[in-house]
């Protein structure tokens, strides 16, 4: 069975990660900082941007997977994913060392979780249903 919805997002949340892998990249080999962040805020920040999409979106895609090959409604399924590729925009702009208070980084984190656990619950929901 196709899972043409996850296809899209999980293609755009890939750009994504890969922006983000890209930035620290790059930041690597202009501070010239092989490996970790060197004492470096603007290193740390490029990495637990790059980490937190990469802890988040394996999990929140899985469960949209699921959701959609246990035939969970399409329009549901592009609001979570479009929730998702907002949420994970947001937030490494809103992810600073020295501020927590960027609206963008509740925005990202806030968005996410809430894609996680509608999606969990849901596919709790689908599989108790499914049982009985």
């Amino acid at each position: 069975m196709a899972i043409p919805i996850t296809a899209l997002y999980a293609g755009i949340l890939a750009f994504i990660l890969t922006w983000l892998a890209f930035r620290a990249g790059s930041l690597r080999g202009k501070k010239k900082i092989s490996i970790g962040d060197g004492g470096n805020v603007e290193m740390l920040e490029a990495i637990r941007r790059h980490a937190n999409a990469v802890e988040y979106v394996p999990l929140a895609l899985i469960l949209i997977a699921v959701l959609e090959l246990n035939g969970a409604n399409s329009a549901f399924l592009h609001v979570l994913g479009i929730v998702l590729v907002i949420a994970r925009i947001a937030h490494p702009l809103g992810l600073k060392a020295e501020s927590m208070g960027d609206p963008r980084r509740a925005i990202g984190a806030g968005g996410t979780i809430l894609v996680i656990v509608v999606a969990a619950g849901y596919a709790i929901w689908q599989g108790v249903g499914s049982m009985l």
